[in-house]
């Protein structure tokens, strides 16, 4: 008795012919068919195998683009809040040499008289 099992491998249709010798009592599987039928199950493991890997592999790819699509906005927005920060900077300079120089003066004299008069208790009481 002979049985036609279809097989299917990389997208290709192929088909294994598998004779069974048929006893009056019961289907005896020779060595040969018993290899053969294992490297069939085999190659179809591996088969699914190759296609979770390539579906794992797919996800992945999607990941990383995204993931690089990620770096290159969080890089711009780095690189736009560093510009704003120096453009801060520029100008808190600018408006301390403008008009608050004056101000900037007097607080530095009051912190000199309170240094100052701290000194003055510490010599006292010694």
């Amino acid at each position: 008795m002979l049985i036609l099992l279809p097989f299917l491998f990389l997208n290709i249709q192929f088909s294994i012919i598998i004779p069974y010798l048929c006893n009056s009592k019961s289907k005896v599987m020779t060595e040969r068919e018993k290899a053969l039928a294992t490297f069939q199950t085999r190659v179809r493991q591996m088969i699914l195998r190759f296609q979770e890997l390539k579906k794992e592999n797919e996800e992945l790819y999607v990941m990383v683009d995204k993931n690089e699509q990620d770096i290159k906005q969080l890089q711009s927005q780095l690189s736009q809040q560093g510009r704003d920060y120096q453009s801060l900077k520029m100008a808190k300079m600018i408006e301390i040499t403008d008009g608050d120089l004056q101000g900037a003066k007097d607080r530095l004299a009051k912190l000199i008289r309170d240094v100052n008069r701290c000194i003055a208790i510490l010599s006292d009481e010694k």
